[in-house]
């Protein structure tokens, strides 16, 4: 199906989104590059969950919308800016090493909050995707100093799939985060969202047990 046809409106991709979206799923409306009145349509039209790439584009609009809209940072973080997001971030889905989760902790704690964030495994088969070792999330988890970090909470993790049109290896791919997923939270009840799926693989993603969908071409049309 394709959401991208000039007649297509915000508001109708969003419905057609919506409705065939199971209950345990949660749509992110990834608006990196979109103008305000863009989102305000998407707002209006039920959308309360946005995510962003870039902090600073992020924080101008959480200055200029309205205050219900719970904004997501799904980019690659730098950890010398999570400061300028540590205020409203309700959750921070791309944390790949323990010294940006310590920074997260420190600026949360500056405003007596504790902020949500998803560990990101690679799950890719491309060298610039991002993530962490499976391996790594393990000792992260049992670290006594991980363990006194107060101000963050381990919700889940995510996974960005390779950018192919091999629906095999995407869904292998979602299959092999997803185990991981199950694996982890036998010890780590806290472990609830599994953030995979985009535009253009989200149905194989949901298949393969994702409970968290970040889309923007489909709802906003290509950039």
């Amino acid at each position: 199906m394709n959401f991208n046809q000039p007649y297509m409106s915000i508001a109708d991709n969003l419905q057609k989104i919506t409705t065939l979206l199971p209950n345990s799923v949660t749509l992110v409306a990834v608006s990196k590059t979109k103008p305000i009145s863009s989102i305000l349509d998407a707002y209006n039209n039920g959308q309360r969950i946005f995510g962003e790439n870039r902090i600073q584009e992020m924080v101008e609009k959480y200055d200029e919308l309205p205050k219900d809209i719970q904004w997501h940072m799904i980019g690659h973080l730098q950890k010398n800016k999570v400061k300028y997001m540590a205020h409203f971030v309700d959750l921070i889905h791309g944390v790949d090493s323990f010294k940006t989760l310590k920074e997260i902790n420190k600026q949360a704690k500056k405003h007596n909050r504790i902020i949500n964030c998803l560990l990101q495994v690679k799950i890719a088969q491309e060298e610039t995707k991002f993530g962490l070792e499976v391996s790594e999330i393990k000792a992260i988890l049992i670290d006594d100093e991980f363990k006194q970090l107060k101000n963050i909470s381990i919700v889940g993790l995510m996974g960005m799939a390779s950018f192919t049109s091999d629906t095999t290896q995407l869904r292998d791919e979602f299959a092999a985060l997803k185990s991981v997923f199950k694996e982890l939270k036998i010890q780590n009840s806290q472990l609830t969202t599994l953030s995979m799926g985009m535009s253009g693989d989200y149905n194989i993603a949901i298949e393969e047990g994702s409970t968290m969908i970040r889309v923007g071409s489909a709802i906003f049309g290509n950039r």
